[in-house]
């Protein structure tokens, strides 16, 4: 369920009971991402081994949104999108490129991802930005 409270004049969202899924070669922005969801209670799994990752999304409980990067050993995001557009249980969960290299942006929008989040992530945005995404608002944002 999501929740929202105002509490020291910060905006609190809860997600307790979603979850999502990262599929992430660098550690460092799957740790980023997990403390990020952590923060509003949201469950996570990642996928950091991109070697084989198709059978590993077969294998993967089907969560309520998926981080996917761009750029990774073995694969790359548009490859793994295709993937995941064509297994019918990931219907209707939203998809969001998360990279540094925001000049792929429209790449992105044309290839059929949800949203785009440029890195580094903003901490202050990030739920606001979740949120918009779960009610199935398409964002387009990159770092200021």
């Amino acid at each position: 369920m999501l929740t929202s409270t105002r509490g020291d004049n910060k905006l609190m969202v809860n997600f307790a009971g979603k979850t999502a899924l990262i599929i992430e070669d660098n550690i460092s922005s799957i740790r980023v991402l997990e403390q990020l969801l952590k923060r509003v209670n949201m469950e996570s799994a990642a996928i950091q081994d991109t070697h084989n990752v198709e059978q590993q999304l077969a294998n993967a409980t089907v969560p309520d949104v998926i981080f996917l990067d761009l750029e990774m050993p073995f694969t790359n995001g548009y490859t793994v999108l295709a993937a995941i557009k064509a297994d019918a249980r990931f219907q209707g969960v939203p998809v969001v490129a998360c990279t540094t290299h925001i000049s792929h942006l429209n790449d992105t929008k044309r290839a059929g991802f949800d949203s785009f989040l440029g890195k580094p992530l903003d901490s202050r945005l990030f739920a606001s930005q979740l949120e918009r995404i779960l009610n199935g608002e398409q964002i387009w944002e990159v770092p200021s």
